[in-house]
């Protein structure tokens, strides 16, 4: 594992800006270039580089994604994707150009062979990338799984791997601190498979209480209100354990703990999911069930060249997680 020392050589800033920045200190003034070199950095130390740089018979490709650059610094998890796809197309010698949705009528100017689009997109918005190129791919999204490629990850599995775990430990009372997104075209909200899971399993097993229940957007701010709020209603008889929906609101949900000094992992555990790569730096560290971002962004290359070369029958391709359990559970 990359050390913090290692982060702040690659970022050129100081081993205690890391640091702060890591855990998602609130009182530290820093821009949101020095953050993107920070999160980038350690995105990059704990990457697998692929050996060599094949010479490519393949044009130019597009990448487009689905948040802005201020969205993907309050969740890495589309940072991660996104380089994995950029260290694939390098590893290939494939030229890369990178677009927002919102800037869709400057791609019809660029000569591409085809499109990775990371984030979720609306089936409006999918026939109208479908529309720039045939060759698609999605990454963490399938808005028609008979028409379209895509690469994406089960989180609704990941999210009973958890609950699972949890049971076993003991856990009675366990508390979900979530999100909800919507589609940019506000066409409609978009259904989350974490907080669906976790709401049938629990209730399969006689354990479910609405009261328990927290939902907000998924961001590290949200994630420290969302538990505030918990603490606040429930008091002493807080859930033993939280699943989160993502790791920046476990995050969140920590240093609000923290701040209350509830301790962690002995009164509350939390897990989360995604490990992004600051996972690792906060304190505790964090336990939570590994998406293997870097390997959606990869496989979405593999997938859409192979597209390019004449597959014609649609892929759906599922990436398995992995539960890792550190220092915010037993």
């Amino acid at each position: 594992m990359a050390t913090i020392k290692d982060i702040a050589k690659k970022a050129g800033v100081s081993i205690a800006t890391v640091s702060r920045v890591l855990n998602y200190d609130t009182t530290l003034s820093v821009s949101d270039e020095t953050k993107k070199r920070i999160f980038e950095a350690a995105e990059e130390l704990n990457y697998k580089k692929k050996s060599g740089v094949r010479k490519s018979e393949f044009g130019k490709i597009a990448l487009i994604q689905w948040y802005t650059e201020k969205e993907e610094l309050e969740d890495l998890y589309y940072m991660s994707i996104r380089l994995g796809v950029e260290n694939r197309c390098r590893h290939h010698g494939i030229q890369l150009v990178k677009y927002f949705y919102d800037s869709l009528e400057e791609l019809k100017e660029e000569e591409i062979q085809g499109l990775i689009a990371i984030g979720k997109y609306s089936r409006k918005q999918a026939e109208e990338l479908f529309a720039l190129s045939r060759n698609l791919v999605f990454v963490d999204f399938s808005p028609d799984e008979d028409q379209y490629d895509s690469v994406v990850t089960d989180l609704d599995r990941a999210a009973v791997k958890v609950l699972h775990y949890f049971l076993e430990k003991g856990h009675k009372q366990i508390g979900y601190i979530g999100g909800r997104e919507e589609f940019k075209d506000q066409t409609s909200m978009i259904e989350d498979p974490r907080e669906r899971a976790f709401k049938r399993y629990l209730t399969e097993k006689g354990l479910w209480n609405n009261a328990f229940m927290y939902v907000g957007t998924f961001s590290v701010d949200q994630g420290y209100s969302l538990m505030k709020k918990a603490i606040q209603d429930h008091g002493d008889n807080l859930p033993t354990a939280f699943l989160a929906g993502n790791d920046p609101l476990a995050i969140g949900a920590l240093r609000a703990l923290l701040e209350e000094q509830i301790p962690v992992p002995e009164r509350v555990n939390i897990i989360g999911i995604n490990d992004i790569s600051v996972s690792k730096y906060v304190f505790p560290s964090l336990s939570t069930v590994k998406v293997h971002t870097e390997l959606m962004g990869e496989t979405a290359v593999d997938t859409l060249l192979e597209r390019i070369e004449g597959r014609k029958i649609v892929k759906k391709i599922n990436i398995a997680t992995e539960l890792m359990i550190r220092n915010s559970s037993f």
